[in-house]
C-alpha cells in the first residue's frame, strides 16, 4: 500500500484531520510558516524584479528536517495549509523547502474539518496557485518596502525604535483623525419635550413632540421651549391618528470574519486578537470526550455569507424538530455580502448545528463556549423565520403642537428566539407597547418634561468600530484585521482605554508626518486600491512584478525628499515632580503598550521605571491613604492603596466617595451592558450584599503593575 504524508500548520489541526484518514496517511504539522523574508537584512533584490531572499526561520531547523524525513518515507505529498492566501504561499514554501513540485497534485484544501471534508479533499489535490501565491508575496514585499525605508527615516528623524507599516498607519491616522474632529467638535443646544399622556389611570404613555403647524419641529434653546410651555398651557389632546402595522424583521446574517470580531467585541468584551486565536481552536479542533478531536466551525477568515446546501437543510431539519414548522423559513436563506468580496469560503458557521453549545460545553474553556455558542446561535437564527413585529405609532395633537408616540411588541419571535443582534453601544431594541386608543380620543396630559442636550462628537473608535470602518473602507481583508488593530498598539501610536482607542502623542507626530512626506502611504484611497490590485494579482488579472514597480518608483522618489526636508521632529516628555531614587533626576512620563508610566530619562544609563499612580479623591477604606489607579500586568485597570505594600487593599470597580448606608464602607460603582451604574457595597459581609454572587471588590490580591 502506498503512504500519504500531509502536512498541516498546527498539531492541533493534524490530530483532527489524522482522524478521517486511515492507516496509509501520516500527518505532520509544520508549525506555521518555515520560510521568510530575513528580519536583519531588506531581504528584496529590487534591481531584479523585487526578486524576494527566502531563508528558513530561525528555530524551525528541527521541524524542517523531521518533514524532510517524512517526505522519503512517504509516495505522495499534500500540502493542506489553510484555505487562503496566507495558506496557499505556506504550501509554496513547503514545496521549495521539501523538492516537491509545485506544479504536481500536491495541495488539497478544505473549509472545514469533517470527515466528508476531509476525505473529498484528498481524492481532488490540485496544484498549488502561483497567482494566489503571488499575491501573498506581492502583499509581504509591499509591506517590507514601506517597513524597512520608512522606518529608519522615522528613527532619524523622530525617535528610536519607531516603525511604519503600509496598512497600519492608515488605521493610525483614522483614530487620530476621530481624535481632532472630538476636539474641534463644537457642543450644539437643543431641547426636547416629552409629555406623559392618558384616557385612564391604566394607560399611561409618553409621546414627544414632534411638529409645530405641521412642520418638523427644533427646540434651540430654553426661551424657545418656555414659549411652548406657554402655548400648551391650558390645551385640549387628541387623537390625531393611529397607524398600526405588521413588519417583519429578518435575522442577521451568518458571520464573516469581520462581524465575527465586531459582535464579539459588543457581546462577549473579546478583542479582535482574542476572537481570532479562539476561533482558530475552534477550527482546528478540540478534544469532544469519547468523539476525538473535532473541528467545530468552518474557515475563520471569509467574507462571504453565503452557506452551503448541506448546512442549509441540516439547519432547517434541527429548526423543524426543536422549534416547529412556524419557525422554518417559506424560502432557503442565502444572503450576499455586501460591497466587493472575494466569496472563497463559506460563512463562518458551526461544522454541524446538531452540536448545541449546551451539550459540548464541558469539553470547552469558558472562552471556546462563549465564542462558539455565538457563532452556532448567529448561524442557526440567520435560517429561521424571519420576526414579526406589531408597531403603531399614534399623533397627538395639542393647539398648532402635534405629539408622536411609537411602540412595538413582538407578535411571532421568529429568530428572535435564539439570536438578537446589538447595536455598537451594545443596546438592544425594546419593547414598549401603547395603549388602545383610537383616532378622536381625547388624552389628558399629566405632565410635560422639558429637556436640555448637547449634540455629542463623533465617539472614539472601539475593536468593533475600528473593524467595521477598515473593512467598509477596504483597508485590509479578513485575514489582517487582528493583526492591525494588535500592532498599532504594540507600536505605542494607540492606546486603549475602555474599550477605546486614543492616539499617543507619538502616533499623532507620525500620522502627521506621514501625511505631510507620503501622502499616499496615508491615504485610505490609494491603500484600497492597493488592496483591490491584490486581489487582481490572485485572480490572475494583474502581474505583482508591475504593480511593485508602479508603487516603488514614486514611493522611492517621495523617500528622497522626505530625507532632505524633514528636520528633527522632537517628542517632548512631560516631566514630574516625582525623583528617580537611584539618580536623582525628575522622571518623566512616558506612554506604554498598556497607558502611561514613569520613567528616568537618564535612559539607557538609568533604567528606573515606575508606575505612574493617578490619584481618585478617594480615601482609602483600611488605612490614611488614598485610592490610586494603577494596572495589572494585562494592562487592565484596578484601584489600590497608595500606601501599598503597606496597605494591600484594591477593588476592581470605581471607587466613590459614598458611604454605605448600612454599614459605612466604601461605595463602588458597578455596571453591567444595556444598564445604568449602580452603587456597591466593597464589604462583602454587609446585609446589602446578601445574595450577590460576583467575587466582592476589596477581596485582597497582590497589587502588580506593568506599564511598561
Amino acid at each position: 500500500m502506498s503512504k500519504t504524508l500531509v502536512i498541516v500548520e498546527s498539531p492541533a489541526k493534524a490530530k483532527s484531520i489524522g482522524k478521517y484518514l486511515g492507516r496509509n496517511y501520516t500527518v505532520k504539522a509544520s508549525m506555521g510558516h518555515l520560510r521568510d523574508l530575513p528580519k536583519s537584512q531588506f531581504g528584496v533584490d529590487v534591481e531584479s524584479n523585487f526578486s524576494p531572499k527566502y531563508i528558513a526561520i530561525r528555530g524551525k531547523g528541527e521541524i524542517i528536517k523531521e518533514l524532510r524525513a517524512a517526505v522519503k518515507k512517504a509516495d505522495r505529498i499534500l500540502l493542506a495549509s489553510d484555505p487562503d492566501r496566507e495558506g496557499e504561499a505556506i504550501a509554496w514554501h513547503l514545496s521549495k523547502l521539501l523538492d516537491i513540485d509545485e506544479n504536481s497534485n500536491c495541495r488539497i484544501e478544505f473549509n472545514e474539518i469533517t470527515k466528508q471534508a476531509i476525505q473529498q479533499a484528498v481524492k481532488h489535490p490540485r496544484p498549488i496557485d502561483i497567482d494566489r501565491v503571488n499575491a501573498q508575496q506581492a502583499r509581504r514585499i509591499l509591506d517590507r518596502l514601506v517597513g524597512y525605508n520608512l522606518s529608519p527615516l522615522l528613527w532619524r528623524k523622530v525617535k528610536k525604535g519607531l516603525s511604519a507599516g503600509r496598512v497600519q498607519s492608515v488605521a493610525v491616522r483614522l483614530i487620530v483623525d476621530r481624535e481632532e474632529e472630538i476636539k474641534a467638535f463644537i457642543p450644539e443646544e437643543y431641547w426636547s419635550l416629552t409629555a406623559k399622556f392618558s384616557k385612564t389611570a391604566k394607560s399611561t404613555f409618553e409621546a414627544k413632540l414632534y411638529k409645530y403647524q405641521n412642520k418638523k419641529i427644533t427646540i434651540p434653546n430654553q426661551e424657545a421651549m418656555d414659549k411652548i410651555l406657554a402655548d400648551l398651557k391650558g390645551v385640549s389632546y387628541v387623537v390625531a391618528s393611529v397607524t398600526r402595522k405588521e413588519k417583519l424583521r429578518n435575522p442577521a446574517p451568518p458571520f464573516t470574519t469581520s462581524s465575527l470580531q465586531q459582535e464579539a467585541s459588543r457581546k462577549l468584551n473579546f478583542t479582535a486578537r482574542k476572537t481570532m486565536a479562539v476561533a482558530q481552536q475552534l477550527y482546528e479542533g478540540l478534544e469532544l470526550g469519547k468523539e476525538g478531536p473535532v473541528g467545530l466551525v468552518t474557515y475563520i477568515r471569509t467574507d462571504s455569507t453565503r452557506v452551503s446546501e448541506t448546512a442549509v437543510e441540516e439547519a432547517k431539519k434541527f429548526i423543524l424538530e426543536r422549534f416547529g414548522p412556524a419557525y422554518v423559513p417559506k424560502e432557503s436563506r442565502q444572503t450576499v455580502a455586501k460591497g466587493k468580496v472575494q466569496d472563497a469560503h463559506e460563512a463562518i458557521r458551526p461544522t454541524s448545528v446538531e452540536r448545541d453549545p449546551e451539550t459540548i460545553k464541558e469539553f470547552l474553556t469558558n472562552d471556546q463556549y462563549k465564542l462558539y455558542k455565538l457563532i452556532w446561535s448567529r448561524f442557526l437564527a440567520s435560517q429561521m423565520a424571519a420576526a414579526v413585529m406589531d408597531t403603531t405609532s399614534m399623533d397627538i395633537e395639542g393647539g398648532d403642537y402635534l405629539f408622536r408616540a411609537t411602540g412595538s411588541i413582538v407578535k411571532f419571535p421568529g429568530f428572535m428566539q435564539v439570536y438578537i443582534e446589538e447595536n455598537d453601544d451594545g443596546t438592544k431594541e425594546e419593547e414598549k407597547l401603547l395603549p388602545e386608543l383610537a383616532q378622536g380620543d381625547k388624552v389628558e396630559a399629566k405632565s410635560l418634561t422639558p429637556k436640555q442636550h448637547f449634540t455629542q462628537p463623533p465617539p472614539r473608535y472601539t475593536d468593533a468600530t475600528l473593524v467595521k470602518v477598515l473593512e467598509e473602507k477596504g483597508i485590509g481583508r479578513p485575514s489582517t484585521y487582528a493583526p492591525i488593530v494588535e500592532t498599532i498598539q504594540k507600536r505605542g501610536y494607540v492606546v486603549r482605554e475602555n474599550k477605546q482607542f486614543y492616539p499617543t502623542e507619538l502616533g499623532i507626530i507620525v500620522v502627521d508626518l506621514l501625511k505631510n512626506y507620503f501622502p499616499d502611504i496615508i491615504n485610505i484611497e490609494f491603500t484600497a486600491e492597493m488592496e483591490e490590485k491584490l486581489d487582481q494579482i490572485a485572480e490572475g488579472d494583474q502581474d505583482w512584478v508591475n504593480v511593485l514597480k508602479d508603487f516603488y518608483g514614486p514611493f522611492q522618489q517621495t523617500l528622497a525628499t522626505a530625507e532632505e526636508k524633514i528636520g528633527k521632529v522632537q517628542v517632548a516628555d512631560e516631566v514630574t515632580d516625582e525623583i528617580c531614587e537611584q539618580c536623582g533626576k525628575n522622571m518623566v512620563i512616558k506612554m506604554g503598550r498598556f497607558g502611561k508610566f514613569l520613567a528616568c530619562p537618564g535612559f539607557p544609563d538609568c533604567r528606573n521605571t515606575k508606575p505612574l499612580l493617578e490619584p481618585t479623591g478617594v480615601a482609602c477604606p483600611r488605612c490614611e491613604g488614598e485610592l490610586v489607579l494603577r494596572r495589572s500586568k494585562k494592562g487592565r485597570k484596578f484601584y489600590g492603596c497608595s500606601r501599598y505594600p503597606e496597605c494591600d487593599f484594591v477593588t476592581w470597580d470605581v471607587p466613590t466617595n459614598e458611604k454605605c448606608p448600612h454599614c459605612g464602607d466604601l461605595m463602588v460603582e458597578k455596571s453591567s451592558r444595556g444598564k445604568e451604574k449602580i452603587l456597591q457595597c466593597v464589604n462583602e459581609n454587609c446585609p446589602s450584599n446578601a445574595g450577590v454572587k460576583e467575587t466582592k471588590a476589596g477581596q485582597k490580591t497582590k497589587q502588580t503593575t506593568s506599564n511598561k
